[in-house]
């Protein structure tokens, strides 16, 4: 009998190991091996442990949602698609929604019946699941490999899928390890750096903003004069600077940018609905409804009022003018400070707050379309390893889905399609 075993009790070894044996068919067996106490603990606390378990937009348009090597995943996605995740979990009796930005979640708001689903179908198939199994050595002889080491035993493997996954959410035993072991056996790792994660801004009042959520804006990471990047939605303060879908998106493209010390202005368009000769025209109905009014109380009909004292210091205008007293200069300024609110960004949080890792195995040491290493026989990757990463969505998750899913076909394919004599 065939052996192989998976490394990663994440969604992409949870996927291969399950996509493995359903190839297998019985011909071959299946080892899982996890060092945490339980299956999927990462997967646990995604999407604020609803699991936003993919996108429901045409696959096509997930490659401009991945931010490094999209181009890599052709034959990932398009041999387990969004739609196939889906179909596969519903299969399981998981009932889906689909939400704004065309996230997908369990009906339920439960990461655990991800789960739950993944265990069922893992003990379907007969997977040897092996929980509190930490790997300590995956060997290799003549360029093939040939067992993985735990603490515990030496398993003897025909062919091992490495998926242990990156350094994000180190409370869930996330250490890179797999790290290790690829470049122990050759290959070449870009360096890890925190993806989707918030930003650290320059500026020290946020903290007084902190919990201040603000929907419907737009904003404008600006490297100088040049853009960098724009998306809209929904943004919130920290203690230490900005977070939210919005800014977890640029942390997720500036990603390496920022762990190289790069700074950027972060320009937030406030009253993304109106246009400055609108906003303008609004500023002056108000002065002449409203003429003896401070500036501030005016602003309080615009503003969340926690934000206002802030936005007028940019503006350089006092809050207790009376708006009768307002130049048309002035009314200039607060108009630019509504519309492109600045901040400075000087860095980003680190792993802890990360939700994925950018950087990890150089896409050009795997084969795209078995995600088999071009350097070790029998060695294949799947999700968060690989360096390939993508914005916030449920994109990252088809990505585990999806390599996870051709990397455990082909490594059964593989073995089933060779001849005995090739292992002597």
């Amino acid at each position: 009998m065939k052996e192989i075993v998976v490394v990663g009790g994440g969604p992409a070894g949870c996927m291969a190991a399950i996509e493995a044996a359903e190839t297998f068919a019985g011909k071959g067996n299946v080892t899982l091996l996890e060092q945490n106490e339980k299956l999927g603990k990462k997967l646990y606390l995604t999407g604020k442990g609803r699991c936003n378990l993919t996108n429901g937009a045409a696959i096509s348009e997930f490659y401009g949602k991945v931010n490094r090597n999209p181009k890599f995943l052709y034959s990932a996605f398009s041999g387990f698609t969004n739609e196939d995740v889906m179909r596969f979990f519903e299969g399981r009796g998981v009932y889906l929604k689909t939400e704004r930005g065309n996230r997908v979640f369990p009906e339920s708001d439960k990461s655990s019946d991800i789960i739950r689903a993944l265990e069922g179908a893992l003990w379907d198939r007969r997977v040897d699941v092996r929980l509190r199994e930490r790997v300590k050595d995956i060997g290799c002889f003549d360029g093939r490999v040939r067992f993985v080491r735990t603490e515990k035993r030496k398993l003897e493997a025909d062919a091992v899928i490495l998926a242990s996954g990156g350094l994000s959410y180190p409370t869930t035993g996330a250490n890179g390890s797999g790290f290790t072991f690829a470049k122990a056996l050759g290959h070449e790792i870009l360096d890890p750096v925190p993806s989707l994660v918030p930003l650290i801004t320059e500026e020290t009042f946020v903290s007084e903003l902190a919990g201040l959520t603000l929907k419907n804006v737009e904003i404008r990471l600006m490297e100088g004069k040049k853009e960098r990047f724009r998306k809209f939605g929904e943004l919130l303060f920290t203690h230490t600077g900005v977070s939210g879908p919005v800014i977890l998106s640029a942390g997720s493209v500036l990603a390496r940018d920022l762990a190289e010390g790069k700074r950027f202005s972060l320009v937030i368009d406030l009253k993304n609905a109106l246009e400055e000769k609108q906003l303008s025209d609004r500023i002056l109905r108000e002065t002449k409804e409203t003429p003896n009014v401070t500036v501030k109380t005016m602003m309080g009909r615009l503003l969340p009022k926690s934000l206002i004292s802030y936005v007028l210091l940019q503006a350089e205008v006092s809050e207790e003018r009376a708006v009768h007293d307002l130049t048309k200069e002035e009314r200039l300024r607060l108009v630019h400070a509504l519309k492109g609110f600045r901040l400075t960004v000087c860095g980003a949080a680190g792993f802890s707050e990360a939700i994925i890792t950018c950087g990890g195995i150089r896409v050009k040491e795997i084969d795209p379309k078995t995600m088999e290493s071009k350097k070790v026989r029998k060695l294949y990757f799947a999700g968060e390893m690989i360096d390939c990463d993508a914005e916030t969505g449920g994109y990252n998750l088809q990505i585990a889905w999806s390599t996870g899913y051709l990397a455990g076909r082909s490594a059964a394919e593989g073995l089933l399609q060779r001849k005995e004599t090739e292992y002597e």
